[in-house]
């Protein structure tokens, strides 16, 4: 059975041309509804005697119904399709970001001034004092995205090069919505100390590092590793990201449903990047019994496994050292997490857990219980997908992230930064407005950048972590008169 999730991500444009005769557009039109597309607009392109040629767009669920659509519309008789475009590959072309001058450079003077020889006087004094650097240059407000295509979401290990649109994508969010200048930098390698090396390389000519799609465990050392060797913030979205967005969610559901965070028993399952990054954030806001799966089972840390996340996770996770399987643990519990992949939980499984309890089933795009599969003791059902209600995920929280730590100058990121950011995110919405069905605001409310900017400004100030210090020469605080 078909589920009408349509979006804007599988519209096409299909241009027909055929007989213009009375009936024959509703013809057409029913073929479209037969195969459940949705139609979103129709536009006369030319009249050429007695035939017609119009742009049909259509809306589908995936790219499997958009071949079903047009092969409905190539078997119509007397219509011919003469041209398909994608709308979606069509806002790729030639890709999605561009580098554009902040100075208009119209005769020799401003030549002079913007390159040689006025911009070695610029060099001059960053070589006599580097921090002037971040005033200087686009240093301050400029963040690498930096991948070896190795996770990304819904596709898995698909390279460099074909993680290129996504890295682009995050750039124009990076912009569009928190007003910072990012740009995507895919590694041909996934060896973690190349991977490491290359990033401490390129850091000179950024403000602040943003890590994307890197498989676990690798993810966890070039995350650490880069954190305590550089001296700008690194920001790894599987990990911060998912986290903050998490947190967010729970702090509003415990305000719908009435219950605290020390009486909670939480069960995640899908303990990589994301997952365990959500139980360092969740023990440290005051949850107290937080019990992982992995693909084994219960965790239990592999012999001779000693990297610092694998320490941690032994030493924090199952408090009361619960034995069995998930549907075991489930009894009793308050909030499931799932962070596996698809279809992972059965609606008998979460039977079991207590009255009004939440469940986040965060696998995209296909999670792992569906919404409408959940049982009626399960109060707050969310996902990652855009199509039902509370949809949690990870563009809520690294626009204003960045833009705290570029607006404060932050030198690192801190575990308090990241409370103060899932904070932030929840009290977008009113506690008087909160329900079952909307614990998450839309990434277009404008309050949420802003709200996760101001919280991230305000920890970096209270933890004396900025480097906005005033030079002898006043560089590092110019600002432009007008």
């Amino acid at each position: 059975m078909l589920v009408n999730n349509y979006g804007g991500a599988n519209s096409i444009t299909v241009r027909l041309e055929y007989v213009n005769s009375k009936g024959m557009l509703a013809k057409i039109l029913k073929k479209i509804s037969d195969v459940n597309g949705d139609m979103a607009g129709i536009d006369v392109i030319s009249i050429k005697g007695n035939n017609i040629i119009r742009d049909l767009t259509i809306n589908a669920v995936d790219s499997n119904h958009e071949e079903e659509i047009l092969e409905a519309l190539r078997n119509i008789k007397n219509v011919k399709v003469l041209n398909v475009s994608d709308q979606t590959f069509l806002m790729h072309l030639g890709g999605k970001i561009e580098l554009r001058s902040k100075e208009k450079i119209t005769n020799r003077d401003q030549m002079s001034r913007a390159y040689t020889p006025g911009v070695a006087k610029i060099s001059e004094k960053i070589k006599k004092d580097r921090a002037s650097v971040w005033a200087l240059t686009s240093k301050s407000h400029t963040v690498a995205i930096v991948t070896d295509g190795s996770a990304v979401l819904g596709l898995g290990d698909i390279g460099p090069e074909a993680a290129l649109p996504v890295m682009e994508g995050k750039a124009v969010i990076l912009k569009e919505f928190g007003g910072v200048d990012s740009w995507p930098i895919c590694l041909d390698t996934k060896d973690a100390e190349e991977i490491i090396k290359t990033v401490k390389l390129i850091s000179p000519g950024f403000g602040a590092i943003h890590l994307e799609d890197i498989s676990s465990p690798r993810c966890f050392e070039i995350e650490s590793r880069l954190q305590k060797e550089l001296d700008i913030p690194v920001f790894h979205d599987d990990q911060h990201g998912t986290a903050i967005v998490v947190l967010a969610a729970l702090i509003n559901s415990l305000k719908v449903i009435d219950k605290k965070k020390s009486d909670l028993k939480v069960v995640i399952l899908g303990l990589g990047a994301a997952g365990s990054a959500c139980a360092k954030i969740l023990k440290n806001y005051g949850v107290k019994n937080i019990i992982g799966f992995d693909s084994r089972g219960i965790y239990k840390r592999k012999d001779g496994d000693e990297s610092e996340n694998s320490l941690w996770l032994e030493q924090n996770l199952n408090p009361n050292n619960e034995k069995g399987n998930l549907s075991k643990v489930l009894v009793d519990a308050d909030f499931f997490l799932g962070l596996a992949g698809p279809n992972l939980v059965k609606k008998s499984q979460l039977k079991k857990m207590k009255k009004n309890s939440i469940v986040f089933a965060l696998s995209n795009p296909n999670p792992e219980i569906m919404p409408e599969d959940v049982p009626s003791n399960i109060s707050i059902i969310a996902t990652g997908r855009s199509d039902y209600p509370n949809q949690v995920n990870n563009s809520l929280a690294y626009p204003g992230f960045f833009r705290g730590l570029i607006d404060s100058r932050a030198k690192k990121i801190t575990v308090e930064m990241e409370i103060a950011a899932s904070k932030a995110l929840a009290s977008v919405i009113e506690n008087e407005n909160l329900s079952e069905d909307f614990i998450m605001p839309s990434m277009f409310d404008g309050n949420v950048v802003k709200k996760i900017s101001d919280s991230i400004t305000s920890i970096v100030s209270e933890q004396s972590i900025s480097r906005k210090k005033i030079s002898n020469s006043g560089y590092n605080s110019f600002k432009r008169f007008h």
